[in-house]
């Protein structure tokens, strides 16, 4: 079981470093001016909420699981989504909007984010391979 656990954290890990990377290129994108502002921003903001989701995943199969050290790791990351998708301001296209984004440096903000994201998805891929390897020598 706990294998398994762990197995499905990978495949979502693997899936939200394929995201992380998918965000830093569009917005590298949107700051190299090959795509506009409402382009990137319209291909951004349909893959916050399966992010959001993805990661709440991740959380309560650690919270099923009894591994409550991977949890206090990822519960940050996971709080930050929730808060940043459910505060946006009323009137933007979502959490990144195209009026805006260019505006008081939100493009440079956005790419540390998406960069800081990498990072920790990183880090946690390599936890839960580790972990998983562990389980299924103790099977």
């Amino acid at each position: 079981m706990e294998a398994l656990v762990f197995v499905l954290s990978l495949v979502d890990c693997c899936a939200l470093i394929f995201l992380a990377v998918y965000f830093i290129i569009t917005l590298s994108d949107l700051e190299c001016d090959y795509i506009n502002a409402r382009a990137c921003c319209s291909k951004l903001n349909k893959w916050v909420l399966p992010e959001l989701v993805g990661h709440g995943a991740v959380s309560v199969l650690m919270v099923l699981s009894l591994h409550w050290f991977i949890l206090l790791l990822n519960l940050p990351v996971t709080a930050w989504n929730v808060y940043r998708y459910f505060s946006v301001p009323s009137g933007n296209v979502g959490v990144f909007d195209p009026t805006e984004i260019h505006n008081r440096g939100l493009l440079k903000t956005h790419m540390k984010e998406a960069m800081i994201k990498l990072g920790f998805h990183l880090l946690c891929f390599f936890i839960y391979l580790y972990s998983m390897i562990l389980a299924l020598i103790n099977d």
